[in-house]
């Protein structure tokens, strides 16, 4: 029997719950739905989606499994606070330990990449493209750019389909854009601009490769891009 509230005009598919599951990790992960904040209703979701009460289910699963929510019955699900004693917890004050994380997201990012231009979907190439425009303006504003550059990164995790990976960066938190952490005196008279712009160009590049859904060239150019960030952190 169909589900009275679900629309007949969509089947239930596994792409329906990866889209729900995405669109609700990057609103955790960009702080729009808060520890110990309540999902909207599975009515709410069935509505704006126009999916099924299964798809909802599945995709509450899956965040479930993933840890970023909890689901306590007859009241709703809500997003969990990130204990202190859980996750990851890195070290980041130091040009040392800077590096060491640069190290770390080489193997785990440009893996991310090559799953993300095979997985991808037009509207997460949408959102990955208004992050690098926010990039860009906020060079030319000269504001913070760690925001736009961490949802750079936060969508080609979630393009994987794959809640490890938006798990463990989300764990890694700020750690990820480690160039903000490097006190003024470590990064000398760098010419923070001329870096910014050379970033774009990076992330651009990175783009196309996922658009094209070409996973060796989005492999290799997330590697370029992070052992460049390597490169601008020593001052070389």
């Amino acid at each position: 029997m169909q589900d009275p509230q679900s629309p007949s005009t969509r089947k239930r598919s596994p792409g329906l719950a990866h889209d729900i599951v995405a669109e609700l990790t990057q609103r955790i992960l960009l702080g729009q739905l808060a520890p110990g904040e309540k999902l909207p209703s599975e009515s709410t979701i069935v509505r704006e989606h126009g999916v099924s009460r299964t798809v909802v289910r599945e995709a509450i699963s899956k965040l479930q499994a993933s840890g970023l929510v909890e689901t306590r019955h007859g009241i709703g699900t809500f997003v969990l606070e990130r204990d202190q004693q859980q996750g990851i917890h890195l070290k980041r004050d130091t040009a040392a330990s800077v590096r060491g994380i640069i190290e770390l997201r080489m193997g785990l990012e440009t893996q991310a990449a090559a799953l993300a231009a095979r997985r991808r979907t037009e509207g997460q190439l949408l959102q990955m493209r208004q992050a690098l425009d926010d990039y860009q303006s906020s060079l030319v504003n000269n504001d913070s750019s760690v925001e736009p550059d961490q949802r750079f990164h936060n969508l080609i995790a979630q393009a994987t389909g794959n809640t490890y990976f938006t798990d463990i960066i989300s764990q890694l938190g700020r750690s990820v854009i480690p160039r903000t952490r490097i006190d003024a005196d470590e990064r000398g008279d760098a010419d923070l601009m001329k870096l910014g712009q050379m970033a774009v160009l990076e992330h651009e590049a990175i783009l196309r490769a996922i658009r094209r859904q070409d996973p060796d060239a989005a492999r290799a150019a997330m590697l370029l891009h992070l052992s460049n960030s390597l490169e601008r952190m020593a001052g070389r």
